[in-house]
């Protein structure tokens, strides 16, 4: 069986409803997007949530795909870092109780990292997040043979550290891996723009974007003309379009634009959406399927997570969207 290892920051997320926008302007939170914060941040986030009610659950957008395969049975992998306290710990057991074989560097001193995943009344997410110990993932990469893996499914999230990131790019590729690179946030690809056309166009097999982070990369409003160019760029292009479902372009299909539609659900929180779109898409790859099932099997599982908060979907649901997909 192939073997999959996500790199990503290792972080948990805290998970909270607002009845309104009001606090996204007040931290000038770009609503939708990913923003750092420092502890400084931090603290004024968290005195701003005090009475809410908040859920606790593992995050990280590599992490949130690799936990996903690992409960559709797939062999896993996952390269991170935590602090040495209890968040961290929580983290490490959830990827140990999956069976996922964990390379997480422990960081004295540091605290682990959180993504304070901000739901408002339209169920789109916006992130505050504060990374503590996830940069220093380095430290985990010295105990790890690529060459034991398959694929390896990296976040744009990882572009804070844009030299450390072309490091990893390029060793996977000298050991033979399918990289597969998911864009991560809008914002991020505007800031980094050319770095990571370079990057796709030098290292990347599979390629994922949603509709926005289509639009920062190609400059186009139709996500067809942004799926075109980063399927240039590429083996595989996927292009999300949220409940209209998916694009996707290959030159095994004879650069063929091929589009699968989405599933109507009641949406909670599409927090991991396309993380668990990426586990689904994935999981198809592995097991020789073609492009528009690998898609298909994307929405289904993007499905399950949108109905519930967070991450915490049923392990058998996930399965069983994928047995009823496949049947």
């Amino acid at each position: 069986m192939a073997k999959i290892i996500g790199i990503g920051n290792a972080l948990v997320d805290i998970l909270v409803h607002l009845s309104d926008e009001k606090l996204l302007h007040e931290l000038s939170l770009p609503k939708g997007g990913m923003t750092h914060i420092d502890r400084k941040g931090l603290m004024r986030l968290r005195q701003r949530l005090v009475g809410l009610d908040i859920q606790r659950a593992t995050g990280g957008s590599a992490a949130n795909t690799i936990h996903a395969l690992a409960v559709l049975g797939d062999a896993t992998g996952l390269i991170g870092a935590i602090g040495d306290d209890e968040t961290g710990r929580f983290f490490a057991a959830q990827a140990e109780r999956r069976g996922i074989e964990t390379h997480l560097a422990v960081i004295e001193g540091e605290q682990t990292g959180t993504a304070n995943a901000l739901v408002t009344p339209d169920h789109e997410r916006t992130f505050a997040t504060h990374l503590g110990a996830a940069p220093q993932l380095g430290r985990a990469l010295h105990d790890v043979d690529l060459s034991h893996y398959d694929i390896l499914h990296i976040e744009g999230y990882l572009l804070q550290d844009h030299l450390q990131l072309a490091d990893i790019l390029k060793t996977a590729k000298q050991a033979g891996l399918t990289v597969s690179y998911d864009l991560a946030s809008w914002n991020i690809v505007r800031d980094h723009h050319g770095l990571i056309q370079q990057l796709i166009s030098d290292y990347v097999d599979i390629a994922f974007a949603n509709e926005e982070e289509a639009t920062a990369f190609s400059g186009h409003a139709d996500p067809e003309a942004s799926l075109r160019l980063l399927a240039s760029m590429t083996d595989t292009a996927v292009v999300k379009i949220g409940r209209h479902g998916a694009l996707g372009m290959s030159r095994a299909t004879a650069d063929e634009v091929l589009r699968v539609p989405g599933l109507q659900r009641t949406v909670v929180d599409t927090t991991a959406a396309g993380d668990f779109f990426a586990a689904g898409f994935l999981h198809g790859y592995v097991h020789g399927r073609d492009l528009a099932t690998c898609l298909d099997y994307g929405n289904h599982i993007a499905a399950e997570v949108i109905q519930v908060m967070g991450t915490q979907v049923d392990d058998e649901r996930l399965r069983q969207a994928i047995s009823t997909t496949a049947s």
